[in-house]
């Protein structure tokens, strides 16, 4: 049977691409640096859970014995971990080589390089970094979650403003969507046709203008705010104005957000 490890598995890609793969049927090794307790809502039943630090290298061997593919969704959002998070990336294929792992597959950004802000560029040297590796290899390019597209409302909401920046679309995409396709290029990339490396494209299902989307975040969440046309300055508003956050012909999500929202209404 093949066996699966998520490098970042408790996070929230992470935690989704354990779920599928476990309900898949298949072997799931969640690698992090601290193992989640048994009542930990992070966990998923049926995977097994390892503790180690692709950074210093602790645990890696032994998290990789046997492992058939590696799925990177490990991730940082600022300070030294996002520093230091091309080098973690270097530092997985590496560990992954040693190992004689069949296949590494990464998930960034869709046309992260198009963009200046640091947290992007980082993005972007990592699928690097998988494409010039010389091994079996996916990058998985992917829109904005639905949940980074809910806390820019929820976010605003607290101070009575839901933004709406203007000229700005998004084609959000679910978590789930996201870990389907994965652990699809996961275990696709076993076949022995597969091509050496694949670049791959996944998109939300729809194309909405982050107006449209805060209207669909108030009415299905029931939360406050004066929906608020507003500039997004810098490379970032640059970069969204230009719609390179979009990827219309690779519309491969199942779940539209407003269904999203209402999942995670039901949920709590």
């Amino acid at each position: 049977m093949v066996l699966i490890a998520v490098a970042g598995g408790t996070g929230t890609a992470g935690r989704a691409v354990v779920a599928d793969a476990v309900g898949r049927g298949l072997s799931v090794r969640s690698v992090s640096r601290h193992v989640p307790a048994p009542t930990d809502p992070r966990r998923v039943a049926g995977s097994d859970y390892v503790a180690a630090d692709f950074r210093t290298g602790d645990g890696v061997a032994g998290a990789l014995a046997g492992v058939d593919v590696v799925v990177e969704t490990l991730d940082a959002r600022t300070g030294p971990s996002l520093k230091a998070l091309p080098a973690t990336s270097v530092a997985v294929l590496a560990a992954a080589r040693r190992a004689e792992v069949a296949r590494c597959v990464l998930l960034t950004i869709v046309n992260a390089a198009e963009c200046s802000m640091r947290y992007y560029q980082v993005q972007a040297s990592r699928a690097r970094s998988y494409e010039s590796s010389g091994m079996a290899t996916t990058v998985v390019y992917a829109t904005q979650f639905h949940n980074l597209v809910a806390g820019l409302f929820s976010a605003g909401a607290k101070v009575g403003i839901v933004p709406a920046f203007s000229g700005v679309s998004f084609q959000p995409i679910a978590t789930a969507d996201v870990a389907r396709i994965l652990v699809d290029e996961a275990t696709g990339g076993l076949d022995a046709c597969a091509e050496p490396h694949r670049s791959v494209q996944a998109g939300g299902p729809s194309i909405w203008s982050m107006r449209v989307l805060a209207e669909q975040w108030k009415s299905t969440t029931g939360r406050r705010g004066v929906i608020t046309p507003m500039p997004l300055p810098g490379s970032f508003g640059t970069f969204l104005r230009a719609g390179r956050n979009l990827v219309p012909d690779a519309a491969v999500g199942r779940i539209e957000f407003n269904d999203w929202l209402t999942e995670q209404k039901q949920a709590k």
